[in-house]
C-alpha cells in the first residue's frame, strides 16, 4: 500500500487524526450479537458498517478484489491493528468492575457492501463470566467523538441462540446536555476535547444485558 493511502487509511480508523471540522465527521453503524458458551458470557461478534465518505479510500485500495483476497485480508489486518490499539473502542462493566478483552480478536474480516466498507470481527473476553442472575454493561464509542458509532436500531443488538431464554437486552441512547453539544459542535479540526472530559462517552449508547 502507498504511503499516501496508508496515511488516508489511518485517517479513517486511527481516529486520532482530524481529517474535519464538524463533529462528528465519520458514522459507524455498529451491530452486536452477544456470545455464550456453557452458561457463561465469552464474546461479542461485532459487525461495524462504515459510511460511504469514511469507506471511499478502503474501498479504492481493494479495488476489484474478489471477497477473501489477500488484498482484503491485508485491508482488515491493518484496520483491526488501530481498533486493537484503542482497546476495540468497547468497554463492558460488571459489578462496577470492567470487563477485560483479549489482545487478539478471535476472527476478522472487511468486505465490500455496494459503497460501504464492513469490517466484522469477534471480539473475545479475556475471561468467560458467569450469566446467571448477573448484569453487564457495553459500550462502543470513539473517545473524541470524531466518529460516531452507534446502533440504529434496537434489533442491531441480539443474543445468540443459546442466550434468549436466559437472557434480554435493552438500549439506552444518552442525551447528553446543551453545553456538551455545544462544544462538540464548536471543535475545529485542530482541536481535541480534554482527555478527562470523555467527551465521546457522554454520546455513547449503552446495552445492558441482564440474565436470570
Amino acid at each position: 500500500m502507498s504511503l499516501v493511502k496508508r496515511s488516508a487509511l489511518a485517517c479513517l480508523m486511527l481516529f486520532m487524526t482530524f481529517c474535519a471540522g464538524a463533529h462528528p465527521h465519520s458514522f459507524i453503524r455498529l451491530q452486536t450479537e452477544v456470545v455464550s458458551e456453557n452458561d457463561r458470557l465469552v464474546a461479542l461478534n461485532m459487525r461495524w458498517t462504515m459510511d460511504e465518505l469514511t469507506s471511499a479510500d478502503l474501498l479504492y485500495d481493494a479495488g476489484e478484489a474478489k471477497p477473501g483476497s489477500e488484498v482484503w485480508k491485508k485491508l482488515a489486518a491493518e484496520v483491526m491493528a488501530n481498533v486493537l490499539g484503542q482497546h476495540y473502542f468497547t468497554e463492558m462493566w460488571h459489578n462496577g468492575q470492567r470487563v477485560r478483552f483479549q489482545n487478539r480478536p478471535g476472527k476478522y474480516a472487511m468486505a465490500r457492501e455496494g459503497h460501504q466498507a464492513v469490517l466484522t470481527f469477534t471480539l473475545p473476553l479475556a475471561e468467560p463470566q458467569p450469566l446467571s442472575g448477573q448484569t453487564y454493561t457495553f459500550s462502543t464509542f470513539d473517545p473524541t467523538y470524531y466518529v460516531d458509532m452507534s446502533y440504529e436500531e434496537e434489533r442491531d443488538v441480539s443474543l445468540s441462540p443459546a442466550m434468549k431464554k436466559q437472557c434480554r437486552m435493552t438500549l439506552h441512547t444518552p442525551t447528553p446536555s446543551e453545553e456538551s453539544l455545544s462544544f462538540a459542535q464548536s471543535l475545529d479540526k485542530e482541536d481535541a476535547p480534554p482527555e478527562d472530559m470523555e467527551l465521546g462517552k457522554q454520546f455513547a449508547q449503552k446495552v445492558t444485558l441482564t440474565c436470570q
